[in-house]
């Protein structure tokens, strides 16, 4: 239920929710709330005028005058990166019967967070990257693949991923970026209080009936994608994929931020390009 990777000025002071955490010395300022936002994992290119937050890729740039939210696989890898997990670490990639465990779908192996002492090698890795994120001028993380010990054959909990994400609030916190609960609605109640996370993304909540929980546990700041492939609902009955946009809009459109995009996320001068936001 996540989209594939391809290797804001904020908009009004009001809206903007600005967290200070005295442990660390930072504030830590989340997105406007209801912004408009735009997607941009499967390139980057320059976003509407009225788009007041941008997600985009680590190793992307961070557009100018808009509110950056800083795209990192935090607990698989990236399809690309493969080669280089396998070969200088491959005891922190889930392994059963002495095979390693895949997202069948995106081809990409499972962070092994099974244990502290893994946990902690981890975020060895994965923190350079948050800083990095920080340095390049982004202001939040979009984490992504909380739930990957639902893919696990068994081998992680949700206990396991819930410890490695408050290693990763407190290490986007201390880099003085907010952190988003990517989609995993089962978290959605301990994603704020428990976990410390400052804000939601969640992708096809309208197709899986799963909005409400984020709404409920995030309230205006959950930042909302519906997709132009979903051609069936949740029952397996056929429906025009533009439905679930609309039925989003009415629903939410005007308490949080919700767009329809291409499932490639592609850029906009691209063939198979497409990006909406409720009116």
């Amino acid at each position: 239920m996540r989209t594939q990777w391809i290797h804001a000025a904020i908009a009004a002071a009001m809206a903007t929710v600005l967290v200070v955490f005295p442990a660390y010395g930072h504030a830590v300022v989340s997105p406007p709330a209801k912004g408009q936002f735009d997607y941009q994992l499967g390139g980057a290119y320059s976003p509407q005028k009225s788009v007041s937050i941008v997600v985009r890729d680590r190793l992307a740039p961070p557009v100018k005058d808009k509110y950056n939210i800083c795209y990192v696989n935090t607990f698989q890898t990236q399809p690309d990166d493969a080669d280089w997990w396998t070969s200088r670490h491959p005891t922190l990639l889930v392994r059963k019967d002495g095979k390693f465990v895949t997202d069948k779908q995106w081809n990409e192996y499972l962070f092994d967070t099974s244990t502290e002492a893994k946990r902690l090698a981890l975020m060895e890795i994965v923190g350079p990257w948050f800083d990095k994120c920080s340095a390049d001028g982004f202001k939040g993380i979009d984490a992504d693949n909380l739930d990957s010990w639902t893919r696990s054959q068994g081998v992680l909990s949700e206990a396991n991923n819930v410890a490695f994400a408050k290693m990763l609030v407190k290490r986007a916190h201390a880099a003085n970026l907010a952190i988003a609960q990517k989609n995993t609605p089962s978290l959605a109640t301990k994603g704020p209080s428990q976990i410390g996370f400052d804000f939601a993304i969640v992708e096809e909540c309208e197709v899986w009936k799963e909005c409400s929980v984020f709404t409920d546990a995030y309230r205006d700041q959950v930042y909302e994608i519906e997709y132009n492939d979903n051609v069936k609902d949740a029952n397996g009955n056929a429906v025009d994929p533009i439905s679930f946009f609309n039925a989003a809009c009415v629903a939410r459109g005007s308490r949080i931020s919700v767009i329809y995009r291409d499932r490639q996320l592609v850029p906009s001068n691209s063939p198979g390009y497409e990006y909406r936001r409720c009116k």
